[in-house]
């Protein structure tokens, strides 16, 4: 006897191979706006405490509470991200388009630290290597950064739309995400409190840090304090070393030069107070938020930046713990959960998996 598929399964079949075109046709072609989308997200997480007490505590109509919120947000981050840009732009672009300048600088600080200690750290080879990737990190980083910033328009716009339907938004996920009620609440809690962490705990690590480190800079006379100072508060995010990548070279380098005072001065500063401060703001803002593993930041800031530019700091690591978000929640959605179901599957084995992982509805 021939067994026939039944038509219903041919046509739901042609059917989603048509739809899983069609998506994977759109996701290719909106790749770019990922960035916009994803600021968007970060800043509707951030804004909806606030746009909910206009709106339904001071009666405020949502296109006025929705305007006043991005308002406030470019104010507080757009015009000083843009400003920073322009800022580091101008005094690296030397430095971009002639590499030679980093590496003499780089040269310089080995034959230091030979001549001084007898240490010899990295051949010649290695540092026009480490010198090229540097550079080539600092390209991608800027190059990227300006290119998003086209995007920020778009960011707005689906920002705008996402604060005026928040709770349609809301109400639409619920009903719609195909998992459990509980994992539903505990999705939207812990992807609440990532986005917090990313793009509250991050930047605000690396401005104080960063501010303490110029502070530093600017006492003990060093040149370009205020670009070293933004230097510290980006490498901030980067776990262990830190912007100790920073205040160390820049400490013999100030020896290298004759400054052994002002030298002697930014190590001190980095090693007790940048690297204080780092400890004790983490350790504070940690207890605030959720707690991040310092190897998803450091691999998702490197994945973020050639990603998305300098944003891509924020962006990054939330990409990755998203990741893993859903892994957990997929393992609780499908998997055994522990022992007693498993032993029950054993002992049931003709009561279908699905039957007997079903919990009653909450």
């Amino acid at each position: 006897m021939v067994h026939q598929i039944h038509p219903n399964i041919i046509r739901q079949g042609l059917f989603l191979v048509f739809l899983i075109l069609i998506g994977i046709i759109i996701v290719k072609e909106m790749f770019f706006l990922l960035g916009a989308f994803l600021g968007a997200v970060t800043l509707y997480v951030i804004m909806r405490p606030a746009m909910l007490i206009l709106v339904l505590k001071k009666k405020w109509k949502k296109w006025i509470a929705a305007l006043l919120m991005m308002g406030v947000s470019v104010v507080i981050l757009m015009i000083p991200m843009l400003w920073f840009l322009s800022y580091a732009i101008t005094l690296l672009k030397p430095v971009f388009q002639n590499p030679d300048l980093l590496n003499q600088t780089l040269n310089q600080l080995h034959e230091y630290i030979e001549t001084r200690f007898s240490i010899d750290l990295l051949t010649t080879d290695n540092l026009k290597v480490i010198g090229s990737s540097l550079v080539g990190f600092g390209k991608n980083m800027f190059e990227g950064t300006m290119s998003s910033i086209g995007n920020i328009v778009i960011m707005y716009c689906i920002l705008y739309f996402m604060l005026i339907e928040t709770t349609s938004i809301e109400k639409w996920l619920r009903n719609n995400i195909p998992f459990k009620n509980k994992n539903v609440q505990k999705s939207m809690r812990e992807f609440r409190n990532l986005v917090y962490s990313n793009a509250l705990g991050i930047p605000l690590v690396a401005l104080i840090q960063g501010g303490v480190g110029l502070l530093g800079y600017w006492i003990l006379g060093v040149e370009q304090y205020i670009l070293m100072g933004l230097l510290t508060a980006i490498c901030s995010v980067i776990p262990l070393l830190g912007s100790m990548l920073i205040y160390l070279p820049l400490m013999v380098f100030e020896l290298s030069q004759g400054r052994v005072w002002q030298g002697i001065g930014v190590g001190l500063w980095g090693f007790i107070l940048i690297g204080s401060v780092d400890n004790l703001a983490r350790l504070a803002i940690q207890k605030k938020l959720a707690n991040i593993h310092p190897l998803i930041t450091l691999f998702g800031a490197f994945i973020g930046v050639n990603m998305f530019g300098f944003l891509g700091i924020i962006f990054g690591p939330l990409m990755i713990s998203m990741f893993f978000l859903l892994i957990k929640i997929y393992i609780d959605e499908f998997g055994i959960v522990n022992a007693d179901e498993f032993s029950n599957t054993i002992a049931n084995p003709e009561i279908p998996l699905t039957e007997q992982n079903q919990k009653p509805a909450e």
